[in-house]
């Protein structure tokens, strides 16, 4: 275990926190936890940290605050941890991270129907304009089913979970619901703890209200209204916060918009809608980037590396556009000959809910169009693309390093932490190529070359610009993203919403 260095935001944050907690407990709920068990031989659950970009933001609270973090039992181990009584205290990887988890065990179809059906594909679809609307969805009797018998219930879980956790406290909680998978968690608490202080954040896009149409009206009604319980709903991007508001207003009967105040008055509750675009725990990022670990997969990549380096780093799904992505290197080496055997593209793919056939097929698209690339202009001393698909955060870290192009050009993301990772800890004065839809464009888009998701030809006169961009502009360009990055980290992050917290105590 190691100690990381404090963010310059730190000795705030702390103080912050530590004057609301000393009224009020917080409580965090997410469906994946920081923590997921695995059993030994003998049967004793064994910790390790979660993975996903939630978890790995949301898991620093603990360094500055105690609290109670409620998540999915996902694991034999998780269910083990479930049935003991009260919640486990956790020491995590780094000696300051300290939180009581609480699992909540659900039964498996319901489960199966809230996680599988209904929040994936049908609300992240949804809230990623991913549906071939002519075609799809089309909702049917499966899809209500795991509505009444899966999103619902599960939800319920969890809001019994909070309730029962601070039961017998002078003060009702500070409670911080997370994402799509828990949208009628403010709602449920609030009934049950009408002076409790809740702050709902989506972590992905907000589409504008036309697009939630395509969800019954029942459900989407009891999703705005549970979200109109809560005191502050965060988003990533000023742009989510706008079509928030324009979907309360359109889906909400006699709701009162102020959109100077970017706030919802419904049913006799005020709801706070903010910005709150999520960043990265700078200190700890370095830390990683300089750790014998990552030294290790430097030495294990340096053969795959050229005189130019083109580098991406994303799930394997339709919203990260890894096929358009490659379609421009493809249409730049074939107008650029002169590029071929001296820039590399190493694709750092980590697989990405396999279940679900659309992202199958994905997958299948994706290394068809690597392979025809590959044959044709590749030969037995160099390949042009080369895909690492794993999850492996610290071999990802490694390649950061050493990019001349970071492509970022997703379809749409809520923040997209990678453009942020990426320029922190590169050391070549990478060019960040970065889609005009993604969250993160908002804070660096400035710095950035700009592309359009659907743009092929824009992408590949991008790759071209970053490549023969002389070595001032690069590094002025790094520089300022790198800047950008540090004045506004996990810590900035945490301390905007703890002071919005503690406004209202």
């Amino acid at each position: 275990m190691t100690t990381v260095a404090e963010s310059p935001h730190a000795g705030r944050l702390r103080a912050l926190a530590s004057e609301m907690l000393a009224e009020r407990r917080l409580i965090i709920a997410s469906n994946r936890g920081p923590v997921e068990f695995a059993l030994d031989e003998d049967g004793t659950p064994a910790g390790t940290r979660g993975s996903g970009g939630l978890v790995t933001a949301l898991s620093a609270v603990a360094r500055y605050a105690e609290l109670t973090w409620i998540a999915s039992a996902m694991t034999d181990g998780d269910r083990v941890i479930a049935r003991r009584e009260g919640p486990s205290r956790f020491r995590g990887p780094i000696p300051e991270e300290q939180m009581y988890l609480l699992f909540v065990e659900h039964q498996k179809a319901a489960y199966n129907r809230y996680y599988n059906v209904f929040s994936n594909p049908l609300l992240w679809f949804i809230q990623h304009y991913m549906w071939n609307t002519p075609r799809t969805p089309n909702i049917n009797l499966a899809d209500y089913e795991a509505w009444d018998e899966g999103y619902v219930p599960v939800n319920r879980a969890f809001a019994d979970s909070i309730v029962r956790e601070v039961a017998g406290d002078p003060l009702a909680p500070y409670v911080m619901a997370q994402d799509y998978q828990l949208y009628l968690v403010p709602g449920f608490v609030r009934e049950s703890l009408p002076g409790a202080i809740i702050q709902h954040f989506v972590h992905i896009p907000w589409p504008d209200p036309r697009y939630w149409e395509l969800l019954p009206n029942h459900m989407r009604l009891a999703i705005f209204e549970s979200l109109a319980a809560a005191d502050f709903v965060g988003l990533q991007t000023s742009r989510d916060t706008r079509n928030f508001l324009h979907s309360c207003e359109a889906i909400l009967p006699g709701a009162d918009i102020d959109y100077r105040r970017s706030s919802v008055w419904y049913k006799g509750r005020l709801t706070n809608v903010r910005a709150y675009p999520i960043s990265i725990d700078v200190p700890t990022v370095e830390d990683l980037a300089r750790s014998q670990e990552v030294e290790f997969y430097e030495k294990r990549l340096a053969p795959l590396l050229g005189d130019l380096n083109i580098l991406r780093v994303d799930r394997m799904e339709p919203s990260k556009n890894i096929v358009r992505g490659f379609r421009a290197f493809e249409l730049l080496l074939r107008r650029h000959p002169e590029l071929r055997g001296r820039v590399n593209f190493l694709a750092f793919l980590v697989p990405s809910r396999q279940e679900i056939a659309l992202y199958q097929t994905y997958t299948d698209d994706v290394f068809e169009i690597v392979d025809g690339i590959n044959d044709q202009y590749g030969d037995e001393e160099w390949q042009p693309v080369r895909v690492f698909h794993e999850n492996n955060y610290t071999q990802a870290i490694a390649a950061m390093k050493h990019y001349d192009v970071l492509l970022v050009n997703p379809v749409i993301d809520g923040m997209n932490l990678v453009s942020k990772e990426g320029p922190l800890v590169n050391g070549r004065g990478g060019v960040l190529i970065l889609s005009e839809a993604a969250g993160s464009h908002e804070q660096l888009g400035q710095h950035a070359i700009s592309v359009a998701t659907a743009d092929v030809e824009g992408t590949e006169r991008a790759l071209f610009e970053a490549l023969t961009m002389g070595p001032d502009a690069r590094s002025t360009r790094a520089a300022a993203i790198g800047q950008q990055i540090r004045n506004y980290d996990i810590a900035a992050w945490l301390e905007s919403q703890f002071r919005d917290l503690r406004s209202l105590a």
